[in-house]
């Protein structure tokens, strides 16, 4: 798993990831998460891939402290993950 992928490497040694702010635009996707909803199976349906949970995360506001989503919530899926990945790349 490449869990560090985007996270910069300093003296040897990991450094802090900064996420990017993701801004709302026209093609995102917008569900009420329903129970048992978790930010990795979500990010899994929408882009394959459980790493990107944090996009989702990142995308409501949510802390990424627990994959649950409390129930009702409205959630944001960005479906522009060339924009985001490119954001983060930059950094």
């Amino acid at each position: 798993m490449d869990r560090y992928k985007n996270t910069k490497i300093i003296n040897n040694k990991y450094a802090e990831t900064v996420f990017p702010k993701i801004e709302a635009v026209e093609d995102d996707v917008y569900i009420f998460a329903r129970s048992g909803d978790r930010l990795d199976s979500l990010a899994y349906k929408y882009y394959n891939d459980i790493t990107l949970w944090w996009v989702i995360a990142r995308a409501n506001d949510l802390s990424g402290d627990s994959m649950f989503i409390k129930i009702p919530s409205r959630i944001r899926i960005p479906m522009n993950l060339n924009t985001v990945l490119n954001t983060i790349n930059e950094r």
